[in-house]
């Protein structure tokens, strides 16, 4: 057993871990040596180019721009860890954010539409290597694109970085070390795994202000220490690959064939025997997916493990110039984070659209006297990043009431916090909206990325679409964040002239950046608190001349107080929307891939109804007990099942998935099987364990709070929400099964995104996109 690492991580005691280990594995094993060690890679004298197709992506800005280039330089051994650190910094120098040498090289002249998908610094092997690369360009650009790379590359070799963007990447460093997040101990795994693997030295690798100190002395020493490194790693090293890709029209037909010509060729191969052999093991198969396992082997917690009282989380609610500000004491390091939710009431309808849009740009445009390269720096320089995302909050009690706006999020070492207020500040008083340029280098990229996107995360647009007419947050939510959305910024980047875009911008930020409809957060250490409080306060007096009260567009708005002891005039202003009738709609997306991505969606009800906890309890049972099975392990699709959302929407879904109508059947047989009480109370037990891993998932000290200054679930809620889930019985389960999910019982909406789908195209009850 030389090869084998362990890894363990927590608060409990080390020693119990290690005699486990010790009886229950290694004590029933002899000691052996394996030669597992990775032989070095033979150096190339000369670099090599190689050609690959991919399929067309019909929602790409540009048809005519859907090449990509790559290239890769093999750079040294991993276990070298100084070495290693080095040059994962040289990396972020290189490519990382509107200074550095590539983006300007590369993106800005919009020769293409982003960086091709790995891009950077990869140390998973024991050699790690570098790639740059471009994706989203012409044919006709491919020896533009290599001369501009190996020109930037003796530019770097001339002239060095600045040393305020070697700060900003340090003060990244510190940051990531000081933040604390919960997948702290998996996150040092990984991390360590790969170098460990290759027998370099795990511990060396965790030293990492020690590293930083070396580099900084390095620095010292010789101030062309990273031309050096750049000279040696990627204009004298002839290990380099330069890989392009481009499209095939006919691409997943040839893959068709390909494949079908090896089935055939291998199915040739085969005696009667073999035949049959395949025909019996493949019952077998079949018998074996359909019988139920012996679980009882494993160790298990069971339910009356868990914690019934969950800890209670003390905030302080105040307000700073008008504004609600809630506080929240944590340990957090030595970091202050802030968050700001504001109302986007009055926005006119036409622009709700350009929401995501103006959320992803605000930060980058530039503000006050800084340019958008001087901001971008800036940024790096003095907080752990800012940025603004659209939120769509679901009210607790009604499926037609809701909140919409815009949350602003930031963090920052106690040190910086004047500094990072500031930029908030010229972000809400002077934001630059003037070069179109800028604008288009961001718009294609977001274009790019929502594009790729799709194949990934395609499940995430079916369920998007399939609630689309149960509920007025999912309607809206497909406008933000769904195929609308990517059809609209499609429809962007195709525009010759953004200016048309850039004048609706100032209008958005007029109704956005208001602190009339806004209200604060901040998580600080106790000693800090006070200090972060006095600037919030400077902060809200800065802004003060973009506070109006205007009018809001819909006419039904329902207050609802932030608590007890935060004044009256303390309210979140959330929209009703009375008259919404949910609707059954089926839409299909026809799209250029060989899998479908399927889903079906049911209203039922809020967070705050005695039945949702049965339904989430459902959903997790009804997943693992019977979906997964039908959709993944018979159906042959990558992963399948139902889940429960806040907004009181119940979802099946299927990802990577080669059938389309027949899961719509797998998705009513769930229901059918939960109707018929086919589960056992081990089945329920472990539903509910699953769901309380959820629930009891540790909360950053940076996020502590957050759910109840975001959509008002105070710890009361979420102790009552408790108690039910605990509570729910088999009965329960079956009737909500009936009740909710039985045919016409509930409106449902239903979405596929997949490829040509003959049936479906003569079937009148689908829309076809």
């Amino acid at each position: 057993m030389h090869g084998t690492r362990f890894f363990t991580y927590g608060d409990l005691p080390l020693e119990q871990h290690l005699q486990q280990i010790e009886e229950e594995a290694l004590s029933k094993f002899e000691r052996t040596e394996p030669n597992t060690a990775v032989p070095p890679q033979t150096h190339w004298d000369k670099p090599r180019v190689d050609h690959v197709t991919c399929r067309p992506d019909a929602l790409a800005p540009d048809p005519m721009k859907q090449n990509t280039l790559c290239m890769s330089y093999l750079l040294g051994d991993i276990t070298d860890t100084f070495e290693a650190f080095t040059l994962s910094l040289l990396s972020s120098l290189m490519i990382s954010g509107p200074n550095s040498p590539f983006y300007k090289a590369l993106i800005e002249p919009e020769i293409g539409s982003d960086f091709s998908s790995s891009v950077g610094f990869d140390g998973s092997t024991r050699q790690a290597s570098f790639t740059i690369g471009l994706q989203g360009m012409m044919e006709d650009d491919t020896e533009t694109v290599k001369h501009i790379i190996a020109q930037t590359i003796d530019d770097i070799v001339r002239t060095g970085f600045e040393e305020e963007q070697i700060e900003a990447l340090l003060h990244k460093i510190e940051i990531q070390m000081k933040h604390q997040s919960t997948s702290f101990g998996l996150a040092l795994a990984s991390y360590i795994a790969s170098c460990w693997n290759h027998d370099g030295d795990p511990v060396q690798l965790l030293k990492i202000s020690e590293s930083v100190s070396r580099f900084r002395q390095c620095l010292k020493e010789n101030p062309r220490y990273l031309q050096d490194k750049v000279q040696h790693y990627f204009k004298d090293n002839t290990h380099r690959l330069t890989l392009t890709m481009s499209p095939d029209e006919r691409f997943l037909e040839k893959q068709a064939e390909a494949e079908e010509q090896k089935l055939q060729q291998k199915i040739q191969d085969l005696s009667d025997a073999d035949h049959k052999d395949i025909y019996d093991k493949g019952l077998q198969l079949l018998a074996v997916q359909s019988t139920t396992q012996d679980a009882s082997c494993l160790p298990a917690l069971k339910v009356s493990d868990i914690e019934p009282i969950i800890p209670y989380t003390p905030v302080q609610l105040g307000t700073a110039g008008g504004v609600p500000v809630q506080c929240c004491e944590q340990p957090t390091n030595g970091m202050v984070y802030f968050r700001a939710m504001c109302n986007l009431n009055s926005l006119p309808e036409d622009l709700k659209i350009y929401v995501p849009l103006f959320c992803s740009v605000i930060t980058k445009l530039g503000c006050g006297e800084l340019d958008y390269r001087q901001q971008a720096q800036r940024i790096e320089l003095k907080t752990g990043g800012m940025s603004v995302s659209p939120q769509i909050i679901p009210d607790t009690d009604d499926l037609d009431l809701y909140e919409q706006g815009i949350i602003l999020s930031s963090s920052c070492l106690e040190r910086n916090l004047p500094d990072m207020f500031q930029l908030w500040s010229d972000i809400f008083n002077s934001p630059h909206f003037d070069d179109e340029q800028r604008l288009r280098v961001l718009v294609m990229m977001s274009a790019q990325e929502l594009s790729n996107g799709i194949s990934y995360s395609g499940h995430m647009y079916a369920m998007t679409r399939a609630a689309r007419t149960l509920a007025p947050t999912a309607d809206l939510q497909e406008t933000f964040s769904g195929m609308d959305q990517v059809k609209f910024m499609k429809r962007i980047a195709e525009m010759t002239d953004l200016t048309s875009i850039l004048r609706k911008l100032p209008r958005i930020k007029r109704h956005l950046l208001n602190p009339e409809n806004m209200r604060c957060a901040v998580n600080a250490t106790p000693q800090k608190m006070s200090d972060a409080a006095g600037e919030v306060e400077r902060f809200i007096a800065n802004i003060a001349a973009n506070r109006k009260e205007r009018k809001p567009v819909r006419s039904t708005i329902v207050e609802r107080a932030l608590g007890p002891q935060a004044g009256s005039s303390a309210s979140r202003k959330l929209i009703s929307e009375p008259n919404f009738k949910p609707c059954q709609m089926k839409t299909y997306f026809q799209l250029p891939f060989n899998v479908n991505f399927v889903s079906e969606c049911v209203r039922t009800v809020p967070f705050s109804h005695a039945d949702y906890a049965s339904l989430c309890i459902l959903a997790r049972m009804m997943t693992a007990k019977f979906l997964h099975g039908e959709i993944r392990e018979k159906g042959g699709a990558y992963g399948g099942g139902a889940r429960m959302g806040g907004g009181g929407l119940f979802t099946f879904y299927s990802y990577r998935d080669p059938n389309s109508t027949q899961t719509l059947s797998a998705f009513r047989g769930g229901v059918e099987w939960a109707r018929a009480g086919k589960f056992t109370q081990q089945d329920i037990d472990e539903a509910k364990l699953s769901v309380f891993s959820a629930v009891d998932a540790p909360v950053a000290p940076s996020d502590k709070g957050l759910g109840r200054f975001l959509n008002g679930i105070t710890d009361e809620m979420k102790q009552r929400y408790r108690e039910r889930l605990f509570a729910v019985t088999d009965k329960n389960l079956i009737d909500i099964a009936g009740r909710y999910l039985g045919v016409g019982q509930q409106t449902c909406g239903v979405a596929i995104l997949g490829p040509e789908n003959e049936s479906i195209r003569k079937d009148p009850s689908w829309v076809v996109k």
